[in-house]
């Protein structure tokens, strides 16, 4: 990101809180079969460090280097670093549209979650294919907000969902970025490897009990909340409703939500 787009999301404690659930093989999966231990990763918009930390394991000789807008999130990159006790890795604050990096510098570059909060992918990912060298590889994730899918059905759901893609088009961002995310990538000059989907699924009791959670105070407390006020896009009564709507969701045994995202990998 850059700070000429504004993040849809914040950085609020429930935002963080679904950041560092993130790991490799919830989130980089799709990745992991085409790493070897010599390898230079750029991990771009690396949030709290949690996947950049778990990638270091998989390019162990290599070097893992995080960037991330937000001097905040990186000093807590920094600090899991510090807890970890891993030396191949790396964290600075960044602006994806202009890295501070050689060209050809870096093997493999990964972002996970960021395309669809940028106003400008397609110059993004032409920046991350300057900093790659010959053949390196892009692998890249992003959510399709508009494919997500949840049972029982819900109209309250339904208008949380109306806000939030209402909220990022104000924001010039695309919720749905899991579905451009090829074009966007073949636009930026790569060659493709693969383009697949796969999904996060919540349906047991815990992970109801996390989700529905999560995004009660997410509705209530974070940037989606002041954000979507300021552009009266809602009111504080309705997003108490789509909170509590989230809370009745996770209690209900028949709750179900599945979220989709796209996984492309391409060579420069």
């Amino acid at each position: 990101m850059s700070n000429q787009d504004r993040y849809s999301h914040g950085h609020h404690e429930s935002v963080l809180r679904s950041h560092r659930w993130r790991t490799v093989q919830n989130s980089a999966a799709f990745l992991l079969p085409h790493l070897t231990p010599a390898l230079d990763l750029l991990d771009v918009g690396c949030g709290p460090g949690n996947i950049t930390i778990d990638l270091t394991r998989a390019v162990s000789s290599g070097h893992v280097t995080g960037i991330d807008l937000s001097p905040e999130v990186i000093e807590l990159a920094r600090q899991l670093e510090l807890e970890s006790e891993v030396t191949n890795v790396s964290f600075d604050v960044g602006d994806v549209y202009g890295l501070s990096f050689a060209d050809k510098s870096f093997d493999v570059v990964y972002a996970h979650q960021v395309l669809q909060h940028l106003s400008n992918p397609v110059v993004a990912l032409t920046e991350m294919r300057r900093v790659l060298r010959d053949d390196g590889l892009l692998a890249v994730r992003d959510g399709d907000f508009g494919a997500f899918t949840w049972s029982p059905d819900n109209p309250v759901l339904d208008r949380w969902m109306e806000i939030y893609q209402a909220l990022t088009r104000r924001n010039h961002m695309d919720a749905n970025a899991g579905r451009h995310l090829s074009s966007w990538v073949r636009r930026a000059g790569f060659s493709f490897i693969d383009v697949a989907t796969s999904n996060w699924t919540f349906y047991r009791p815990d992970e109801r009990a996390w989700w529905g959670q999560l995004w009660a105070d997410r509705v209530r407390e974070s940037e989606f909340a002041r954000q979507s006020l300021e552009y009266e896009l809602t009111t504080e009564a309705e997003l108490a409703t789509i909170a509590e709507a989230f809370l009745s969701w996770a209690d209900d045994e028949d709750g179900f939500f599945n979220l989709v995202n796209t996984d492309v990998l391409a060579r420069r």
